[in-house]
């Protein structure tokens, strides 16, 4: 039982982390392009991981996976699509579109569903069709009434839906995985630091010392929640660990109204409300099959 409480701690500490602590980072180096937040995310990121691995012994775990053609292909695939997510968050962070994030990631769980559905035959309960049907209304609502479709949003939650559906192919812990979607990375973003180094556009330590010194952070900003996320994963059920993926969005939702003061607008919150409603459907859905009612 002790366990399962450390694996609450962790679980509420990761997705404060990637819901509230993320987007002020990544909005205190707005000044700096998307493209070089996400170098120095992936630099940073690189390197310290590097101890990392070697301390918790996964080197031969990790070299392994490199010889492994197979599953290394299935990782390329995956690097691209946290690598567009990435990329996106930052830079919806950066121009004010926290809120946009927010709604994404709360209907990244119903892009899983749908997924599974589609490329893996997994199927779906009656309460889910209802749940997905609702998210879809959601989405057309806020076409029609704003005007806009909701690139940012479902980008988001599509391409971290893609992203972890190919990393179920791959048999490697989160650490490992990431190290290796990392070193794929790193050949373009020493080739992009070059080109800002050659044309005088790097910002790191060419600009003021917090700014630097905040992208000297871009590693720890990914590894930390993912760390945290683990160590929850290793101690309580997927199903449960499940509830509190909401705590992110929730907690960016929450920034963007009160803190970062985005226009919600009522046509806006309808959309919300109504993903919120399909978010509650499908929770009910889950636990009703836990305890099999």
């Amino acid at each position: 039982m002790k366990e399962e409480k450390l694996g609450f701690i962790f679980a509420i500490f990761a997705f404060f982390f990637w819901g509230a602590i993320a987007p002020v980072y990544f909005k205190e180096v707005s000044s700096v392009s998307a493209l070089e937040v996400l170098l120095h995310r992936v630099l940073w990121s690189f390197i310290i991981l590097i101890p990392i691995i070697i301390i918790s012994k996964q080197g031969k775990v990790l070299l392994k996976l490199l010889k492994n053609i197979k599953q290394l292909k299935y990782l390329c695939l995956s690097t691209f699509f946290v690598s567009v997510n990435w990329l996106i968050f930052i830079w919806a962070v950066s121009n004010d579109k926290i809120m946009e994030t927010s709604l994404g990631y709360y209907i990244n769980p119903l892009i899983n569903v749908l997924l599974g559905f589609l490329f893996f035959n997994e199927r779906m309960s009656k309460n889910q069709y209802i749940a997905i049907f609702i998210a879809f209304i959601a989405v057309a609502y806020q076409i029609y009434s704003l005007g806009t479709f909701p690139l940012i949003s479902l980008s988001l939650a599509i391409s971290f839906a893609l992203y972890g559906m190919i990393r179920k192919k791959v048999s490697v812990g989160s650490v490992v995985g990431l190290f290796v979607e990392t070193m794929i990375l790193m050949p373009f973003a020493l080739v992009y630091l070059f080109y800002l180094i050659n044309t005088s556009s790097l910002v790191f330590l060419n600009t003021s010392t917090y700014i630097s010194f905040m992208l000297s952070f871009g590693g720890l900003m990914t590894i930390i929640p993912l760390l945290l996320f683990n160590g929850a994963a290793i101690r309580m059920k997927l199903t449960t660990l499940g509830f509190f993926q909401y705590i992110g969005p929730t907690l960016s939702f929450l920034l963007a109204v009160f803190v970062y003061n985005e226009e919600l607008g009522f046509n806006r919150l309808v959309s919300f409300m109504l993903i919120w409603l399909a978010l509650i459907i499908f929770s009910l859905d889950t636990i009703l099959k836990k305890l099999k009612i």
